[in-house]
């Protein structure tokens, strides 16, 4: 039965897709505009995904569902240096083995966005914007809006954006809100993220430094337990950079960053790093785009000693970072990726990947790509090979409106997996429709 039902939703899928309005002719939204004043401006998305797992947990634990989710835009521009704008986001999902459905699988309709903006922060000398809003920042591996998620994220925050002659800083208090199903979302009074996000793009041709410092805290109700027994207030830092650019047909990213401070009596001394290398053979068939990648993060190396080593991923977006599956994210970490975007069409991108783990600590576990705790072996594992992923996924835009995307994911367990779980091969597939209008 869920075979045949995830083969009537696809062929659902691609047959809402051919019948998408061409190129050439206004979109619903476009169209309604027309009619309407030039300072408001409606427009809306909508997003059908069918996603599963083969032994989930690495153990006997089959889904298959419909992720289903709807956003309603309006734009309002009085004057042309204030902006006002609101998204209302209805998530649902069917057929799940769960019960009742939760976030971020659910989220009837709610107020996902509702900001004001004075100034322009993307031409002008500064802006400031307040209310509850997205953060996008670098390659979001440490803040982004995590919009795979069908409820994604937001914050109630308030952010002053100043430029000059190439230089750009983000000063940002914030704090997440917190979806739940039938209720007002909201925020958690102290649970608090703040900091300064900046962007330097001459020092370096044809290349952007962004070095940045965030700050989070939480009162004691909301913050883990400390190693050294109690409870205690979390805060602590991230200090880094990101460094992005080109050289002829080659293109690089670096980002490291630090953590320090406290959970109660514990101290916090964590760190990360990204490296990739890029290279574009346009003058091939497909223009193939090869990739290498190495990810590390730090793990603790003792429970019991009142030092956090575990590296804090704060709010990214995660998603295919360390894996299409998501079962692997930047704590405790080493991952090693090789892979090739090709685009054998203007209108098709091809991905195929290889992935490779290891835990950086035997004391500490695996986690998830969203930060929770997978699996751990108490007393230390005996290996630390997590696992090899092979990942396929191929993106058809059919025009400015539709977006059609599917893959496939499966991890060969190692020898850490086969110690700390039932250790049975993962599956992971999903096809997916974006329609805009």
């Amino acid at each position: 039965m869920i075979k045949i039902s995830y083969l009537v939703i696809c062929g659902g899928v691609l047959a809402l897709a051919q019948t998408a309005p061409k190129s050439n002719r206004l979109t619903p939204s476009e169209e309604l505009n027309a009619q309407l004043p030039r300072w408001l401006r409606l427009s809306g998305e909508y997003r059908a995904r069918v996603e599963g797992f083969v032994n989930n947990g690495f153990g006997p634990h089959d889904d298959l569902y419909l992720l289903n989710r709807f956003r309603i835009n309006m734009a309002i521009q009085p004057l042309s240096w204030v902006k006002l704008r609101f998204q209302g986001q209805d998530a649902r999902v069917f057929w799940k083995n769960q019960r009742p459905p939760a976030p971020p699988f659910q989220d009837v309709m709610d107020l996902r966005l509702g900001w004001l903006e004075l100034g322009d922060p993307e031409k002008g000398a500064w802006a400031l914007r307040v209310g509850r809003q997205e953060f996008v920042y670098g390659e979001q591996r440490l803040v982004g809006h995590v919009s795979w998620l069908n409820t994604a994220r937001s914050f109630d925050a308030a952010r002053l954006t100043l430029r000059h002659n190439g230089y750009r800083v983000d000063a940002f208090a914030s704090s997440v809100v917190i979806p739940k199903d039938g209720e007002f979302n909201r925020h958690i009074d102290g649970n608090n993220f703040h900091g300064l996000y900046g962007g330097v793009e001459k020092l370096i041709p044809k290349a952007v430094l962004e070095p940045y410092v965030f700050w989070r805290t939480a009162p004691w109700r909301l913050s883990p337990v400390p190693e050294s027994g109690g409870r205690g207030k979390l805060s602590f830092a991230t200090a880094g950079f990101r460094l992005a650019g080109k050289m002829e047909a080659w293109d690089y990213s670096v980002e490291m960053a630090k953590q320090f401070g406290s959970l109660g009596a514990d101290s916090i001394r964590a760190w990360a790093g990204h490296w990739r290398l890029g290279y574009t053979t346009a003058q091939l068939g497909w223009k193939p785009r090869w990739i290498g990648e190495y990810n590390y993060a730090t793990g603790d190396r003792d429970p019991r000693d009142g030092r956090r080593q575990t590296f804090d991923i704060l709010y990214p977006t995660p998603h295919d970072k360390y894996g299409l599956s998501d079962q692997v994210g930047w704590k405790n970490i080493h991952h090693v990726r090789f892979g090739v975007d090709l685009k054998p069409h203007p209108k098709w991108l091809l991905q195929p990947n290889y992935h490779c783990w290891w835990l950086a600590s035997r004391n500490d576990g695996l986690y998830l790509a969203g930060g929770a705790l997978l699996a751990r072996v108490a007393g230390g594992a005996r290996s630390r090979h997590v696992g090899q992923e092979l990942d396929f996924q191929a993106t058809y835009t059919l025009n400015k409106q539709v977006q059609i995307a599917g893959g496939l994911a499966h991890i060969f367990p190692g020898a850490f997996l086969k110690e700390a779980t039932p250790g049975k091969a993962y599956t992971f597939p999903y096809i997916m429709l974006g329609y805009a209008f």
